[in-house]
């Protein structure tokens, strides 16, 4: 099976949504992906944070932008992405890693994330994955 690693280092929701999307045709081109999140990142996978992910924007226009973006999105047909993020899990084609490094120095634990997350893993471990993966990508 071909496999993909992303390496998630920014709580944008764009960089959320691109996951999420590129996940999701991987799974539908049977495509394992591996998701490492590190950095603020990390933050997608706190309880309740992926939600509420903001659009990268100026600050005075950056409730305004989040807004027409998950409106529009809604419209479309998509759901919340701690939903999407749910399903893909359940596939079994898609893993949720997040960086040991990362949850210390925000001073986390494992039961601050959402429980789709497979495992909390150093970079030696997630360089191990991405080495054998056929496409690496940096979502940060």
């Amino acid at each position: 099976m071909e496999t993909m690693a992303f390496i998630v280092g920014s709580d944008k929701f764009e960089k959320l949504m691109m996951s999420i999307i590129l996940s999701r045709t991987g799974v539908a081109m049977d495509v394992e992906t591996h998701m490492f999140f590190t950095f603020w990142g990390l933050n997608l996978l706190r309880k309740g944070k992926a939600d509420k992910a903001k659009v990268q924007m100026p600050p005075g226009m950056r409730s305004l932008a989040t807004w027409m973006m998950k409106r529009k999105m809604m419209k479309s047909g998509f759901k919340k992405p701690s939903e999407m993020l749910s399903e893909l899990v359940k596939t079994g084609k898609v893993h949720l890693h997040a960086c040991s490094t990362t949850l210390e120095l925000f001073g986390l634990k494992k039961e601050d994330l959402i429980p789709e997350v497979e495992d909390i893993v150093g970079a030696a471990t997630f360089l191990d994955i991405a080495s054998d993966a056929d496409k690496v990508l940096v979502l940060a």
